[in-house]
């Protein structure tokens, strides 16, 4: 473990041990014991989970005295889609035996063990079994439920153990999926700048300084990742937990979330990906989010905000009935549409308060400009990183057109009420111009081709 993880935990509310480095799975039985005492064990895992690490897991509490009863092993993979039938699922079944969980797993299926512990009011453990997301040690679990996705209330685990050997020797599209989600920590924590320099949601120091000065290092060698290197899996694995701890801290996934992950949302709430073998990953559509989000940074300095009239446009202000409206005609999906209505009425801004809302923007525009300018990435680097490390980067790869991703810059504006710098552009006027600048000649969609490698979409 290392210092600043170590430090992280100081701060953290419901994570209270952490062992990690190369062959250290073995110590499970004796945090375990450390964590929950005589407690008995459930070891919770999928099919594939348990072929890597289940009995290694079973053999380290068994010789630390840890009675291990009957393991939860779901079939297959269904957990790869963290949708709450499955949280019913084992919460049921948690509930008729008296023991704490400890699941061997990666992202969806610790999602899964997380909110139904939860709901037991139980703490559980995690064995990692992959670098493949940045939820393990994160406050809450993200999990669709009646169609919509959204990070779900619940504690974090007692405990992790992430053994660098067992993770390295997973799938490469897996490590490939945790640098997709890490590295939308570049323009999202741009996100939280312009959030706190409007004075909307302030950036808690602590908390950055957890998840963006050790950012750099953690995506420094893609091609190490790629290759399976035990240190630069290392390295991203740190960070993943770095990030969870974060959102711990903050009690909420601001930390390590902005607008490139509503892509994401937005693909999987309509099933994108869904029935593929394997199915597309969160981390591959995040990191063509974060593309499509650096894309929309990188236009930035050529936009004029010093011409827009903030009474102009609170003369042009959508009523909330006519913002509704907007809404609904984007998200022809009933489960999706409601869900966002609800989360965009949170951020509307009323109509006598939009031209002062404008006004600051403008006042403030300078300053944004300073602050993001050194965070963000250009969409070309962003691409060109994750290529590097194995990853999709280009939505032509997971079967995104033009068509569907110029909708979805709009749809993913709708379906959170976290401010972003779609939230800013919109209510400047400009949300419209920049989307349509990228798609026009010498945009950066109109020029970027789908490359001829690296296609998940089984139909290509």
């Amino acid at each position: 473990m290392t210092e600043l993880i170590d430090k992280a935990l100081q701060d953290s509310t419901d994570t209270k041990a952490i062992i990690s480095g190369r062959d250290v799975v073995g110590q499970t039985g004796a945090l375990f014991k450390e964590l929950f005492g005589d407690a008995q064990c459930i070891l919770v895992a999928d099919g594939n989970t348990w072929e890597v690490a289940g009995e290694q897991v079973r053999a380290s509490l068994e010789a630390a005295g840890v009675t291990v009863v009957e393991p939860y092993i779901f079939p297959g993979t269904p957990t790869l889609y963290a949708g709450y039938e499955n949280v019913e699922r084992l919460r049921d079944h948690l509930s008729g035996v008296d023991a704490i969980a400890c699941s061997v797993a990666s992202g969806t299926l610790n999602d899964i063990t997380k909110l139904a512990s939860g709901e037991l009011g139980r703490g559980y453990l995690n064995v990692c079994t992959a670098a493949s997301m940045d939820g393990y040690a994160a406050f809450g679990a993200s999990i669709t439920r009646d169609g919509f996705k959204i990070t779900r209330d619940c504690p974090a685990p007692a405990g992790l153990v992430a053994d660098l050997d067992i993770m390295a020797a997973a799938p490469q599209r897996l490590t490939a999926t945790g640098y997709g989600d890490l590295i939308e920590k570049v323009p999202g924590g741009a996100d939280w700048l312009v959030a706190d320099e409007l004075g909307i949601e302030a950036v808690d120091d602590k908390v950055w300084d957890l998840v963006q000065p050790p950012l750099v290092a953690a995506l420094s060698d893609p091609e190490g990742l790629a290759a399976g290197n035990p240190d630069s899996i290392g390295l991203l694995a740190e960070e993943l937990i770095l990030s969870g701890l974060a959102m711990q801290a903050h009690q909420s996934s601001r930390p390590a979330s902005g607008a490139g992950h509503n892509f994401s949302h937005q693909w999987e709430m309509e099933g994108h990906g869904l029935s593929w073998e394997p199915p597309l990953s969160h981390g591959n559509k995040v990191g063509i989010g974060t593309v499509a989000s650096c894309a929309v940074y990188e236009l930035l300095p050529s936009l004029d905000v010093a011409g827009v009239d903030p009474e102009q446009r609170a003369a042009e202000w959508l009523s909330p009935e006519d913002n509704d409206a907007r809404i609904e005609a984007l998200q022809p999906l009933p489960a999706i549409r409601a869900a966002a209505l609800s989360q965009s009425r949170a951020k509307y801004v009323p109509k006598d308060q939009i031209a002062a809302r404008v006004q600051l923007i403008k006042d403030h525009w300078a300053a944004i400009l300073e602050r993001v300018g050194p965070q963000v990435m250009t969409p070309a680097d962003i691409a060109d990183k994750l290529r590097r490390a194995g990853a999709p980067y280009h939505p032509g790869q997971v079967g995104i057109d033009q068509e569907k991703l110029k909708l979805t810059y709009y749809q993913s504006q709708t379906i959170r009420s976290r401010y972003t710098i779609f939230d800013a552009l919109f209510e400047l006027g400009l949300f419209d111009q920049v989307v349509e600048t990228l798609f026009a000649p010498g945009g950066y969609w109109a020029e970027t081709p789908i490359p001829t490698e690296g296609h998940l979409d089984p139909q290509d």
